[in-house]
C-alpha cells in the first residue's frame, strides 16, 4: 500500500525545513509553506542557499495566526508577526521573472536577518491576494504559488531516493530535495506517471516534473556543498533530458483540506 511517509514546511525561502506529523492545506499549498522569504535590501532580489549556504542553518517555525519564529546559531530567537498597515509598506520584490510588489517585516526582523546574513536585507511576506501565477502552461486559471520557485508542492517518492542512493553507493538525504510530500510503497520514479492522485479526502494534481539545480549538492544539516558535486553527478546519467535534470514532482492541491503521516495514497489517474 501507498502511504504518506514524510511532511514537510519551509515558512521561509529555502530555510531549514520543519518536519511535520499533520498538515493542512489552503489556497497556495501546504499552510505557512514558503510565504516568507528574503531580499537583497538594495534592489529586492530573493535570497537562497544556492549563493548563501548559511541559509541552511536558518530555522524558521510558522504559526497558525501566519508568523514565524527566527532562529539561528549564535542569535536570540525573534518573533515575527504579519506585517500591519499593508498598503503602507510595500516592497519591490523580484523571484525569478516575477516582480511584485509584497509586505515588508519592518526593521526589527530586517536588523536581525542583516545580521544573519552579513549584508543589509530584508524580511518580506506573501498573502494570498497577492500571490504569483504558476508558470504558463501549468494548471489552471485558479491555482497560485507564494514564494517557492513555480508551484505550490513538490512530491518525491521514497523509492526514487532509495535507487539514487543506490547507485551513488551511499545514503542520500531526502531534504537535499526539499519535498513537502514523501510517499512510501511505489516504485522508483512511479511517481513520473502519476496525475491525480488522493490522500484522505484531499486531491492533488500532479503537473510535471522538477527539475534540479546545484541547490542538491548542500548538506541539508551543515550547508557543505558535496565536493564530488552528488547527487547530481549521478542524476545526470539517467535522469537529464533536454538540459535539465529531473527528479520529484510538481503538484498543486484541489481545495483545503488536511493530511497526516500514514495515510494511503490513491493513484487516481
Amino acid at each position: 500500500m501507498l502511504h504518506l511517509s514524510a511532511l514537510y514546511r519551509y515558512a521561509l525561502k529555502s530555510c531549514k525545513a520543519q518536519a511535520l506529523q499533520q498538515a493542512t492545506f489552503d489556497e497556495l499549498g501546504l499552510a505557512g509553506d514558503r510565504r516568507w522569504m528574503l531580499v537583497d535590501e538594495s534592489n529586492g532580489r530573493f535570497y537562497t542557499q544556492r549563493a548563501l549556504p548559511q541559509m541552511s542553518q536558518l530555522s524558521v517555525l510558522w504559526n497558525e495566526q501566519g508568523g514565524v519564529t527566527l532562529s539561528a546559531p549564535g542569535s536570540a530567537e525573534l518573533d515575527v508577526a504579519l506585517p500591519e498597515n499593508v498598503e503602507d509598506n510595500l516592497r519591490g520584490i523580484t523571484v525569478w521573472r516575477d516582480t511584485l510588489r509584497v509586505p515588508d517585516a519592518g526593521d526589527e526582523a530586517a536588523r536581525w536577518v542583516s545580521a544573519f546574513i552579513g549584508k543589509p536585507t530584508r524580511l518580506v511576506h506573501i498573502p494570498k491576494e497577492r500571490a504569483r501565477w504558476l508558470p504558463s502552461g501549468f494548471g489552471t486559471i485558479e491555482d497560485r504559488v507564494g514564494f517557492a520557485d513555480g508551484f505550490p508542492l513538490l512530491l518525491i517518492g521514497q523509492g526514487s531516493l532509495n535507487d539514487l542512493s543506490t547507485r551513488i553507493g551511499r545514503p542520500q538525504e531526502m531534504l537535499r530535495f526539499r519535498p513537502n510530500l514523501v510517499v512510501e510503497g511505489a516504485e522508483a520514479f512511479a511517481e513520473d506517471g502519476w496525475k491525480r492522485i488522493r490522500i484522505g479526502a484531499m486531491e492533488f494534481r500532479l503537473l510535471g516534473a522538477c527539475s534540479r539545480c546545484i541547490l542538491t549538492t548542500l548538506d541539508p544539516t551543515t550547508g557543505a556543498r558535496s565536493e564530488d558535486r552528488e547527487p547530481l553527478s549521478t542524476l545526470k546519467t539517467y535522469r537529464e533530458k533536454e538540459g535539465n535534470i529531473w527528479f520529484g514532482q510538481n503538484m498543486v492541491n484541489d481545495g483545503a483540506g488536511f493530511v497526516e503521516l500514514g495515510m494511503e495514497v490513491e493513484v487516481l489517474e
